[in-house]
């Protein structure tokens, strides 16, 4: 007997028993397949609406198992998918009939205060990040919640509530260590091999297997911050604000701006419940004495309909957004980059802010400014430093029979609004939308990860992500 398994560019390959009882017996972590009891929850992502049925799944405990999960898809010619927390929209840490290389037993995370650097193994979440740093009155640029994976996030790029103070996730990396397609395990930095170290640095998961990301550390412990929410006839006076307002605030302060339906609990008032309004997510991480000065203008533009700012941990803004989104909801996700915030462009999001279609349903537009424009375009492969905000609109529900329904409303939205776009979006923002897309977000910095990608990966053994093929 052999079992089937998809092929690298291939057709299905039949692989011997014999091999997968050898992969066995090299893991100290499970390998798990079609049959076995865990094998549903193991091959569970974030978002429901992805559902692949892989052949294997090497849940890697260290990386001597990563090590033999790589060496057995490339003797084997076995499709491969990289999971680490598991949140990419497009179900891309995942494989139909292939192997599942799964990250999320090596969840370490070592904080070197003296340094001020921490250690980050390639399965943990920022939750397990904000844990260890939080202790040390120390934090990094990650996302905006906290059960995101790290290194899904980092190699897309990693914009949150810190980009404006310290930049993006991939500008405090110091290093990481990876698993490359022909074996060898390796350092990248700017002293080890720089151009692997350029490609990772946005590039997605296009190069390797990143075992552990090094991250420095920036003194951080509270914050000051929170919502703020207007109601929806207050949209395009709110937005006309904002546009103005952010680019000229102290880079200590972050806001993303956002399309919500109010949810029907603490601390919003049940006045406002189920509300659909407009809103933007503050973090503060100035001195604290000035905070009060920075918020005046946000606390009367308006006046605003609910203000929840206050003093906190920054993981508690970290974490804030986790129960209203946990894993197993349905999700689609279109993205852009922006430059300007026009007025026909704000006519447009205010059209479709009035259709969120279901209550978990939104649109963001993260800043990506001030620290995020000091790098140049060239000097990592995250290319668009020279746009004011990332957009995404996200329909979002329960069930499954509301699939649809905010697939076509997210897509409609992104139609829109993409002509007023600078071209590109955010990768972890996108789904599986072509290859053009692909190149548009890389913008001049494609070729160069193209030579990248053929130096290091050359038959395109880790293809299952935001694809950048090797040269023909």
């Amino acid at each position: 007997m052999t079992e089937e398994i998809s092929t690298n560019g291939g057709p299905a390959l039949s692989v011997a028993p014999a091999a997968i009882d050898a992969l066995r017996a090299r893991l100290r972590g499970p390998l798990i397949q079609p049959g076995d009891p865990e094998y549903d929850t193991a091959r569970s992502v974030y978002n429901a609406m992805i559902d692949k049925h892989p052949a294997l799944i090497a849940r890697c405990f260290d990386v001597a198992d990563v090590l033999a999960a790589v060496d057995f898809a490339r003797e084997h010619r076995v499709t491969v998918a990289i999971r680490g927390g598991g949140h990419n929209g497009a179900g891309l840490g995942s494989c139909d009939n292939g192997l599942v290389i799964d990250l999320s037993l090596m969840r370490s995370v070592h904080v070197d205060p003296s340094a001020r650097t921490v250690r980050v193994e390639g399965g943990a979440v920022w939750g397990d990040v904000d844990h260890a740093t939080h202790a040390f009155g120390l934090a990094t640029p990650s996302g905006i919640i906290s059960t995101t994976g790290v290194g899904g996030l980092t190699l897309g790029g990693g914009i949150g509530h810190l980009s404006r103070r310290f930049g993006l996730s991939i500008d405090n990396l110091l290093a990481v260590d990876m698993v490359l397609a022909d074996g060898r395990f390796v350092t990248a930095s700017d002293e080890e091999h720089p151009d692997l170290f350029w490609a990772v640095r946005g590039g997605g998961g296009n190069f390797g297997v990143v075992t552990s990301f090094l991250f420095k550390l920036h003194p951080l412990s509270t914050i000051v911050g929170g919502p703020t929410f207007w109601h929806l006839e207050q949209a395009e006076e709110v937005m006309r604000w904002y546009r103005e307002f952010l680019p000229q605030a102290p880079e200590e302060l972050n806001g993303f701006f956002v399309f919500l339906t109010v949810p029907p609990a603490a601390p919003f008032p049940k006045h406002l419940h189920l509300e659909k309004v407009c809103g933007t997510v503050w973090c503060y991480t100035g001195p604290p004495e000035r905070a009060d000065a920075t918020f005046k203008p946000i606390r009367e533009f308006g006046p605003p309909a609910f203000v929840g700012i206050q003093t906190m941990p920054f993981p508690a803004l970290q974490s804030m957004f986790d129960p209203l989104y946990p894993k197993g909801l349905q999700w689609y996700w279109r993205a852009d980059f922006v430059r300007e915030l026009g007025d026909e462009a704000i006519a447009r999001h205010l059209e479709y802010a009035e259709r969120l279609p279901t209550p978990l349903s939104t649109m963001h537009l993260y800043p990506i400014d001030g620290a995020v424009h000091r790098v140049g375009m060239e000097d990592t492969a995250f290319s668009y430093r020279d746009v004011l905000w990332s957009s995404v609109i996200t329909g979002v529900d329960p069930s499954p029979a509301n699939a649809e329904r905010i697939t076509t409303w997210t897509k409609e939205y992104w139609d829109a609004i993409h002509p007023y776009s600078a071209g590109g979006a955010y990768v972890n923002f996108m789904m599986q939308e072509g290859h053009e897309r692909v190149r548009a977000t890389y913008q001049e910095n494609y070729d160069r990860l193209v030579e990248v990608k053929g130096r290091y990966d050359p038959t395109n053994l880790f293809h299952v992500n935001q694809n950048i093929p090797p040269p023909a």
